[in-house]
């Protein structure tokens, strides 16, 4: 897969975001290079981006996406000539669009750092409900049948242990079968009876054909004994909990 470089209003469609949804704190996770959070910052969205690659790489991420995309249009062309082609009019106009996300992403991690966390699933840098919003996008299910269910399950849980209210994971399909994870049942029914009950949601937003579904946990009831009770360290959140001082 492609490094992918997905925009504020993809974002919004893709988790079913209302106004209300926006007025959380929220987490992107993976983000890559997407321009998530620095539309939501000039907006005024409490928006944090975490990713494993802003380790060592973070602004060259953004020229990533230009040089690859731009690298691999032939083959773009050919695996895309059977999506939905709603979102952009054709495979260059994607390619358009990912670069001047990715330039705005680039902008946004040299200008605000502090957005940008290094960190990468199942264990993130982040105490026990440190945002309301956890949004999770092309990694955990499209890479289905590379990712083991022992991930899945580990990945899920520790997006859960860091999200008051809600997770939501898009899409549900797997990058190379185009089908369904076969076990996201099973592993929906392992959660529920670890106390983090999901349901399935249809979303307005499709780009690959079928790939209309999210996951949406329901994690205010989720309690993380192992770390909380036992008194694990969890690294200190690098941006300030502003929902927290605000008396939320």
């Amino acid at each position: 897969m492609l490094v992918s470089a997905r925009s504020f209003a993809e974002y919004r469609a893709m988790f079913a975001l209302t106004e209300r949804d926006l007025a959380q704190r929220v987490l992107d996770c993976p983000a890559g290079a997407a321009s998530f959070v620095a539309e939501a910052g000039r907006r005024g969205i409490d928006a944090v981006a975490v990713d494993r690659q802003y380790a060592e790489h973070r602004e060259e991420l953004g020229l990533l996406v230009e040089r690859e995309t731009g690298f691999k249009r032939e083959r773009l062309v050919k695996e895309t000539a059977d999506h939905v082609w709603s979102w952009y009019t054709d495979a260059d106009d994607m390619i358009r669009q990912w670069t001047a996300n990715a330039r705005d992403f680039r902008a946004d991690i040299a200008a605000r750092p502090d957005r940008y966390v290094a960190g990468s699933l199942p264990e993130l840098p982040f105490a026990d409900d440190s945002f309301d919003l956890v949004l999770s996008s092309h990694l955990l299910f499209s890479y289905g049948n590379r990712l083991d269910g022992d991930f899945h399950r580990a990945a899920l849980l520790e997006l859960a242990r860091v999200a008051r209210h809600e997770v939501r994971v898009f899409p549900l399909m797997v990058y190379d079968t185009r089908e369904r994870y076969p076990g996201l049942e099973p592993l929906r029914e392992e959660l529920a009876d670890l106390g983090v009950p999901s349901r399935v949601e249809r979303v307005a937003y499709e780009f690959r054909p079928g790939e209309n579904e999210m996951l949406v946990l329901a994690t205010a009831g989720y309690r993380t004994p192992a770390r909380t009770a036992a008194g694990a360290a969890v690294a200190e959140d690098p941006v300030r909990w502003r929902h927290r001082e605000a008396g939320d």
